[in-house]
């Protein structure tokens, strides 16, 4: 290629970039003056819009472009100065112009500028026929060129000079404006991977630093161990060689605590910092994936606009929440059925201008779409102001089509009805036409939401309009999912899928009609083990109740009992390698802040392995734990902690693990519960009335009887200094509140001392 075609290729690219943002511009400004034709800053706009690309057009040599763009520009100068009231028609020609430059500037698309003469006479007899405006006030400024369009044009020389400027993307060039590059998806999602799994890579200091405070504790219990072998050996007369060669022992020992707590110190700082970068580094990357909602709506408003105009509808397209961030694979994968729903409100939900005015509704109708944050979710609700859904008509469909006989359907609920909607092929149309009815489709929609792991719900009011509300994530990249324990492997459930979590009693499960189900708020909840579905070993001891999990999928609710609730955790989807085809009951992969690998669960997947099992009678019955058996005595924990809501948190999930668990209410009131029980751990906070954590822990570690007994400071506190004072008093483990959660306590305690049964 030489570099002319170098030059030439990237001018026509620029132009293509420069078509692709002036014309969202005019579209905009065009529908905005068919509401009210004598807008001048949206005439001003559309005016500027139309010069730059024809500016452009004349630099790039696309005379084409050149001659759509100046006719367009004519009309809007027209309207400007007062000659031309902009109508209906004129918004029309003005409109199929836009996507006419739009054309002309793709490349590859060489039929647009065939279309181009007939376009320029359409133009020319609008032009002249057009009805005068009233007399236009004030119009604003325009430059001197743009003011004589109908005197000859300058030389080609003198424009190109004038019109230079223009071929800049918009807004890319302007002070204060963020500067814009092009990065490809594939290095946005290496990006992406890439920073998770440092955020991983950091997770693995955990384990040094626990084995480091670890051996803190036993060294300092050797420190202790001497301490009393020193005082025995001084009361019993020991010569000065034994005592000496003891103290240079002890000597030895606590210069290696001292350099082995320092160690400690600084790879925790380190581990602390590390992992605060990585997890900024992650929330970089992942918000580059991120794009504002509006990216989806380009030409939404305009396809609504002319579908009604189509059909002697007008409609208009409102939008509330466009600076929505959602990552850019799940707003494509939007646009189809959002596409879907819009056009069938338009045709099906929003009734002709007479009849919505005899229903006392304006002329024109609405289509309202939200886009909003909630829980992780995107959450849009669109909604239409017309008919509504003739349920009578409904039920009659329902019965003629045989989906259900006609006793059955009279008795059901609206939702119920609504259902049917959803279904293949169904339409409340009598005959198909060009334009999808309610109903056609809207299978095709529901599929493209669920392949999003989201949900769709239809909902209408007779008169008034339906809404359609849509919950999907905000990211494929990543998914808030619930952390299990199946067969002493990971398994993830997406939250989305979620009812809830529950502890069943052994008691409450019964059988019916050969399937265990538990009660649960008024209904029966089936019940299946996770190991048979997943093909893992069944636990050996359930215990006496379940750790069971109630996913929904629609109306059907199942109970998954597992072994452990490990906790709640923002997993970095990892996709599975395609040679291994579909895999049964998962979707995808990830890595834990360990670097261990879990498995996230493909709930729709997992819940037709359910009815499988039901259809064949192979689902196996759930072993609800032996009864008999020598109890073992339970572990004992204090905590202490001057908050109730925090002790309370902390007795119930120490209690529900197995632990036997005392509570005080104050360091002094946890210090003559110490004294007159015995306990095999200490839970503290720091800042309590009368005695706070500090003392606390510093008394325990002087009192010859407590000061091997494991203590866990949790405090709200989570600066470096605080930390280390907290150890340095003698505490063996250091956890923050504000990053406290279930599993994070729990851990820490049995790491400490072990299961609740010993």
């Amino acid at each position: 290629m030489t570099p002319e075609q170098m030059r030439d290729a990237s001018l026509l690219e620029l132009f293509s970039l420069e078509a692709e943002a002036q014309t969202q511009v005019l579209s905009a400004g065009l529908m905005a003056l068919e509401r009210n034709p004598a807008q001048p800053d949206q005439l001003e706009a559309c005016m500027r819009a139309a010069h730059s690309l024809k500016g452009a057009a004349r630099i790039v040599g696309i005379d084409a472009g050149v001659s759509v763009a100046h006719v367009m520009e004519d009309c809007l100068v027209a309207a400007q100065e007062g000659r031309l009231l902009l109508r209906p028609e004129h918004i029309d020609a003005l409109l199929q112009g836009t996507d006419l430059l739009m054309r002309i500037a793709t490349p590859g698309d060489q039929a647009g500028e065939s279309l181009v003469p007939a376009f320029v006479v359409q133009m020319a007899g609008l032009l002249e026929q057009a009805p005068l405006a009233a007399p236009f006030v004030a119009p604003p400024a325009v430059p001197a060129q743009l003011a004589q369009q109908n005197k000859p044009e300058p030389e080609p020389e003198a424009v190109a000079e004038q019109e230079a400027e223009p071929l800049a993307v918009p807004k890319a060039g302007k002070r204060g404006a963020e500067r814009v590059l092009r990065v490809t998806a594939d290095r946005l999602n290496s990006l992406l991977d890439l920073s998770s799994k440092s955020m991983v890579e950091t997770q693995r200091l955990k384990p040094y630093l626990a084995t480091l405070q670890r051996l803190k504790r036993m060294h300092g219990q050797g420190m202790r161990a001497l301490d009393g072998l020193k005082a025995q050996l001084e009361d019993s007369g020991q010569g000065p060689e034994v005592l000496e060669a003891l103290a240079q022992t002890q000597q030895l020992l606590a210069e290696t605590q001292r350099i082995l707590l320092q160690q400690a110190t600084d790879l925790d700082e380190f581990g602390w910092q590390a992992s605060q970068r990585a997890q900024l580094l992650y929330d970089t990357a992942l918000a580059c994936r991120m794009r504002p909602f509006a990216d989806v709506l380009t030409g939404q408003s305009r396809m609504v606009r002319d579908l009604g105009r189509s059909l002697d509808k007008p409609v208009r397209l409102v939008v509330e929440g466009e600076k929505t961030q959602v990552d850019r694979d799940v707003l494509e994968k939007l646009e189809a059925p959002l596409t879907h729903l819009l056009r069938n409100a338009v045709d099906h939900g929003i009734e002709l201008p007479e009849q919505r005015l005899l229903a006392g509704k304006p002329a024109e109708g609405s289509v309202r779409l939200r886009a909003s944050h909630q829980a992780g979710m995107l959450i849009l609700d669109l909604n239409d102001d017309g008919a509504g859904i003739d349920l009578e008509r409904l039920r009659r469909s329902i019965v003629e089509r045989a989906l259900s006989p006609a006793e059955t359907v009279a008795q059901m609920s609206e939702a119920e009805l609504l259902t049917f909607l959803f279904l293949p092929g169904f339409s409340l149309r009598d005959t198909v036409t060009e334009v999808s009815g309610r109903g056609v489709g809207l299978d095709a929609v529901q599929h493209m939401v669920r392949e999003l792991r989201g949900s769709i719900e239809l909902t209408q009011v007779a008169g008034q309009g339906c809404c359609f509300h849509l919950e999907v994530p905000l990211t494929l990249s990543v998914v808030r999912s619930l952390v299990v324990e199946v067969g002493g492997e990971a398994y993830a459930f997406p939250l989305a899928h979620i009812e809830r979590t529950l502890d069943v009693p052994a008691e409450a499960i019964v059988q019916i009609e050969g399937r265990q189900h538990f009660w649960h708020e008024g209904r029966h909840i089936g019940l299946v083990a996770a190991s048979q579905l997943l093909n893992r070993p069944a636990a050996t001891d359930q215990g006496q109740g379940l750790r069971v999990v109630v996913i929904r999928e629609r109306d059907q609710l199942y109970g998954v009992a597992v072994e452990r609730l490990v906790g709640e955790r923002v997993l970095v989807v990892m996709p599975l390698d395609p040679r291994l085809g579909k895999v049964q009951d998962i979707s995808a992969g990830a890595l834990l802040d360990d670097g261990s690998v879990v498995l996230i669960v493909d709930v729709e997947d997992l819940l037709r392995s359910v009815d499988k099992l039901l259809s064949t009678g192979r689902l196996e019955r759930i072993e609800r734990g032996g009864k008999g058996g020598r109890e073992l005595a339970r572990k004992r924990v204090l905590v202490v902690d001057d908050s109730l809501t925090v002790r309370e948190l902390q007795r119930k999930l120490l209690g529900n693990r197995g632990y036997e668990v005392a509570v005080a209410v104050d360091g002094m009131d946890g210090w003559n519960a110490l004294r007159s029980d015995d306990f095999d751990l200490l839970i503290t906070d720091i800042d309590m009335p009368r005695m706070d954590g500090i003392e606390l822990v510093t008394l325990v570690r002087r009192d010859h009887r407590l000061q091997s007994l494991p203590v866990m400071v949790v405090s709200y506190k989570d600066r470096e200094e605080d930390r280390r004072r907290g150890l340095d008093a003698g505490a063996d483990y250091y956890l923050a509140k504000a990053s406290f959660h279930d599993d994070a306590l729990l851990d820490a305690v049995e790491e400490l001392i072990g299961g609740a049964q010993g």
